[in-house]
């Protein structure tokens, strides 16, 4: 049985079974990510709510996984030669969990390094733009009597509608008939802009019909309608 008593995250949320991969985090757009990768991949895995409300990120217990303080992490027990590792940075899970199972990352490696830009675009792109566009628009920055800064994240995030509308023009995903992580790192970053974020009407959403009709087809997948709800908020 592997021993997981070096990472101090598991003093905070013990391990059921140690045998299987440790999720910590939340179903944000962020943490979703990884909950969907998981449940398409099929690998068995516990998931560890990090509760916003208690600061649970900030804790020196999570800190000690994700020294940057931000959902989610993994422990996976079975990590290179069969040692356990730690692994935070969705990009970089995503990237580990397609590699680890030979899922949702093509092979041929052309294909592969273009899967890999489109998913650094959305870590670059799409998840810091829209998270400012949400702030602007729904959290505190809606206050602001000044609405520079949200016109400038609304133009922007329309911009980048316009990006992944464009690709997507003939194409049924992000890399063609084929689904990838690519898919998988935006498909919760735009349901939550047009809907958590209340942002539909103000990015034109329903003028981007490839956009529409991938995002229907991303959030009709069973693995993706599981995954946006683990693991379950509390209250």
């Amino acid at each position: 049985m592997p021993d997981l008593s070096s990472f101090p995250i598991t003093r905070k949320w013990p391990a059921a079974d140690p045998n299987v991969l440790q999720y910590y985090g939340l179903p944000t757009p962020n943490g979703v990510k990884v909950t969907i990768m998981l449940e398409e991949i099929g690998l068995p895995y516990e998931a560890h709510l990090v509760d916003f409300a208690t600061d649970d990120q900030k804790s020196a217990e999570f800190e000690s996984l994700n020294p940057n303080g931000k959902i989610p992490a993994i422990i996976d027990p079975d990590g290179p030669g069969g040692k356990p590792m730690g692994l935070f940075e969705t990009g970089a899970i995503l990237l580990y969990l397609a590699d680890k199972t030979g899922k949702f990352i093509p092979a041929d490696p052309a294909q592969r390094w273009e899967t890999i830009a489109w998913l650094m675009w959305q870590m670059g792109g799409v998840g810091p733009m829209f998270g400012q566009l949400g702030f602007f628009n729904k959290f505190a920055g809606k206050d602001y009597e000044d609405k520079r800064p949200r016109d400038r994240y609304v133009a922007e995030s329309k911009r980048l509608l316009g990006v992944l509308d464009g690709r997507l023009d003939g194409r049924t995903w992000i890399m063609g008939d084929e689904y990838t992580i690519a898919d998988i790192a935006t498909l919760g970053w735009v349901r939550n802009l047009i809907g958590f974020y209340e942002a539909r009407d103000l990015v034109e959403f329903d003028t981007f019909k490839n956009v529409a009709g991938w995002l229907e087809r991303g959030l009709a997948r069973p693995a993706v309608q599981k995954g946006l709800t683990i693991p379950a908020r509390i209250g």
